[in-house]
């Protein structure tokens, strides 16, 4: 087994490193969500995590980890006598982004099922995880059925397993911690709200900080086993000062006055539900174990809500992470000492409730790093160009029409198109190919009751080989690569048009990030056409780029369709499973070079050639209009529609015209 980077050895990174020991004093605040750039110890810290947390008493044999004071009374290895066990070190299980459902939640042998009526189960990453750490890097990239699984076993503790009638349950509790770059896209909600805590995380621009950061890794590649040595003592103090607060924790009190703090904040900030106070009410008091007092302070509190409020209080995708630390102090400012009896003489802000800095164990081991500072910086406009006007503000968003790729695809789970998945309604079966993970019951039975007296059928059981299990064909819905191609040129450049049109994109960015799609941007004005934003995850990102775009020039249309098709067929090649829709965001007006409007009108005959389904969103306003958007929805073989037909409460049926004119 590999030997960790030690947990006491990274530079820096204050908030994360506090926020996951939190978690290893209380397991119930809930885990950590660590979000920043790439290369900033993000996996490391977490990695290292579990060598801090103290060992846990365990069955003997049991593979589901129950608990010899307490064991699960439905534990597939049980059931167990009360009593003495061994004990084992806290594991970190590590859930891959590509794993399958079996591989998470465990595999119930079907065929053993049917023909010998056993419950032959092999355990999943969810019963390896019970009573330790989940670890889910890039969470953010996650398939959406395997979400659902861990917002279920989350939620209950315990998971299920259940084919046909067929069913397991095993306790499962765990400490869910997972890493994710915001550039490659945002978490669903609902597990966004799972994690207790959240920290953003970015490599300092210092430059001893970086070069001591390089000197570590350095020597701990050169000898891992020599380098975690001469961190054990800081290792061994922070691990005795974790079981110290673990055991101080039960004493704390959390007095009315706290309370009376937490609650203001969570309704000041309008955060939804009342997850946010409890996760800030147990945070508070595992920061003051941790600072090894009994009594919750005012900067407990404070600090609480720096870690559990900033991924809750979002309101769209497109709001940036983080509190108004002067409306928290405010807030705490004004129901200060309510409610307590004896409040503390110190009041807040009085440095009682500040968890222990870099001079501490646990925090930094010694190293007498300083807090990490990052420099996120915003795309800028491009520059300037004959004619450019200033970049408008986008308009209010809205919810638009549901538009859809016709046919049946193979992509990534999503909620846009239709496809073939592993998770939806039942639409036939076929033979496995592989493992038997969705047994279609009534094709399996049709195959095997032919043969029953050739194998000998006694009694009243149905004699069942494998050739004759059938797998459930199941329909659900895809992820799509939405392309947007918008004009920017001078035609397009009255402030209030700019403005809606802004705004007509932004609100098909909100439905790409709800449906779980990537999302690409290409413009083009004045003499050219320009990749705005390759195809990502990160709406977001588009959302920025979108905020400066600026306009002015000429309408060089037929490019901005001829780079958009050349960012289609770099993305087929990358990853051919996930089908397109291209938006065409113009007024249909072609002009710059020779023969403008026919060079168009040849690019966008290539697309209709390719069947790439397409929407071209209709942006001419005036009482006089030319139809120039309509000509050229035809020659892509799409649809056209007004910025008035694209919200949702308009006219009715705008998807099966996308679908009728792409088919």
């Amino acid at each position: 087994m590999s030997t960790p980077f030690p947990f006491t050895a990274v530079v820096g990174q204050e908030d994360l490193r506090l926020a996951l020991l939190l978690n290893a004093v209380s397991p119930a605040v809930g885990g950590v969500l660590v979000r920043g750039e790439k290369g900033t110890a993000k996996s490391t810290a977490v990695r290292a995590l579990s060598a801090l947390l103290p060992e846990v008493a365990v069955v003997p044999g049991c593979r589901f980890s129950c608990d010899p004071a307490a064991p699960d009374p439905s534990c597939p290895d049980g059931p167990h006598e009360p009593g003495n066990g061994g004990t084992r070190p806290s594991r970190m299980v590590e859930l891959p982004v590509g794993a399958s459902e079996d591989r998470l939640v465990g595999a119930l042998d079907i065929e053993r099922a049917l023909a010998e009526g056993v419950k032959a189960f092999e355990p999943g990453l969810l019963a390896d995880a019970h009573r330790g750490i989940l670890y889910v890097d890039e969470v953010n990239l996650l398939h959406d059925h395997l979400v659902d699984l861990l917002l279920d076993a989350a939620a209950m503790g315990a998971s299920y397993v259940e084919r046909e009638g067929v069913s397991v349950r095993h306790a499962s509790k765990f400490l869910l911690v997972g890493t994710m770059n915001p550039e490659e896209g945002e978490l669903r909600p609902q597990l966004l709200d799972r994690f207790g805590l959240t920290v953003e995380v970015a490599a300092s621009r210092e430059p001893d900080q970086r070069v001591e950061v390089v000197r570590r890794r350095l020597a701990y590649d050169d000898d891992p086993a020599g380098f975690s040595a001469r961190w054990a003592e800081e290792e061994a103090a922070v691990r005795q000062r974790v079981v110290a607060a673990r055991e101080l924790l039960p004493s704390v009190r959390l007095g009315d006055g706290a309370l009376r703090q937490i609650a203001a904040t969570c309704a000041a900030f309008e955060v939804d539900g009342m997850r946010a106070d409890i996760v800030m009410a147990r945070t508070a008091t595992a920061l003051a174990a941790w600072a090894g007092r009994t009594d919750v302070l005012a900067e407990d509190v404070r600090q609480a809500a720096l870690l559990a409020l900033p991924h809750r209080r979002r309101r769209n995708p497109f709001d940036a992470p983080g509190l108004d630390e002067d409306k928290l102090d405010e807030t705490l400012e004004e129901f200060s000492g309510e409610g307590d009896e004896d409040p503390d003489p110190d009041g807040p802000g009085g440095g009682g409730g500040q968890p222990p800095s870099s001079d501490g164990p646990g925090t930094d081991g010694g190293s007498g790093a300083q807090p990490e500072a990052g420099d996120g910086g915003e795309p800028q406009a491009s520059g300037a160009g004959s004619g450019e006007q200033a970049a408008a503000r986008a308009a209010e968003p809205f919810r638009t029409k549901m538009l859809s790729v016709p046919g049946l695809g193979d992509g990534a789970a999503g909620r846009r198109s239709r496809a073939r998945t592993e998770h939806g309604r039942t639409t036939g079966a076929r033979r496995p190919r592989g493992a038997l993970t969705k047994l279609h019951l009534a094709a399996t039975v049709q195959a095997a009751a032919p043969h029953q007296r050739a194998r000998g059928r006694s009694g009243r059981g149905l004699v069942v080989r494998r050739d004759d299990l059938r797998q459930a064909t199941r329909e659900g819905r895809e992820g799509n690569l939405v392309l947007f191609v918008v004009d920017a040129s001078g035609s397009m450049a009255a402030r209030q048009r700019m403005s809606a049109v802004k705004g007509a994109v932004l609100s098909l960015l909100l439905d790409a990030y709800q449906r779980r799609d990537k999302v690409g941007l290409v413009t083009f004005r004045g003499s050219a056409a320009e990749v705005a934003l390759p195809p990502t995850s990160s709406v977001d990102a588009a959302a920025a780029r979108l905020e400066t775009l600026p306009t002015g020039g000429r309408t060089p249309l037929a490019a901005g369709l001829l780079r958009a098709h050349e960012v289609l067929r770099v993305e087929r090649l990358r990853d051919p499973a996930r089908r397109a829709l291209v938006v065409v965001v113009t007024d249909g007006r072609a002009t710059g070079g020779p023969e403008p409007v026919a060079l168009a009108g040849r690019a966008a005959r290539l697309f209709a050639a390719e069947g790439v389904a397409s929407v071209v969103v209709d942006c001419e306003s005036g009482p006089v209009r030319l139809g120039l958007a309509g000509q050229l929805a035809g020659e892509l073989g799409g649809t056209a529609v007004t910025l008035d037909e694209l919200r949702a409460d308009s006219i009715a049926g705008l998807v099966k015209d996308v679908q009728r004119r792409a088919a």
